[in-house]
């Protein structure tokens, strides 16, 4: 699976209303993917939610060193593939961190994104986390 900003906000942070959830798919994934751009995405997110700022450096920095998750970095022709994808898509509201993740998800091979976010659905792929529906 792919690991999102959200889904990584929901790993890291107790209170997130779907943590128990992200933990559960994060440890019968087979295969754990992330890219540098979600840890930055992560570190901005986690500044704007008001989390403490030395704990959520310290989960970012400990992805880039532990042996569960596949980290790589976004080169140039990822970053302009997946500027391509948006430009196809300019109908679609997604970030270019988004689209990178799509782009590198069809080239590994990957249908699964620990995300909450509905684009990944939007482009084809399983998001493992859904909030809850609102009562009507």
């Amino acid at each position: 699976m792919l690991i999102d900003t959200s889904g990584l906000l929901c790993l890291h942070h107790r209170s997130e209303p779907l943590h128990d959830e992200a933990c559960s798919a994060y440890g019968s994934a087979s295969r754990r993917l992330i890219h540098n751009y979600v840890i930055a995405e992560f570190v901005a997110l986690a500044s704007a939610r008001g989390l403490r700022r030395t704990a959520s450096l310290a989960f970012a920095s400990d992805l880039l060193e532990t042996p569960d998750v596949e980290l790589f970095w976004v080169d140039e022709r990822l970053h302009r593939d997946a500027m391509s994808l948006l430009q196809r898509r300019r109908d679609k509201s997604y970030s270019l961190c988004d689209a990178v993740s799509f782009v590198a998800m069809h080239r590994a091979g990957i249908r699964d994104a620990l995300s909450t976010d509905r684009h990944f659905e939007q482009e084809g792929f399983r998001r493992l986390l859904k909030p809850p529906a609102l009562p009507k």
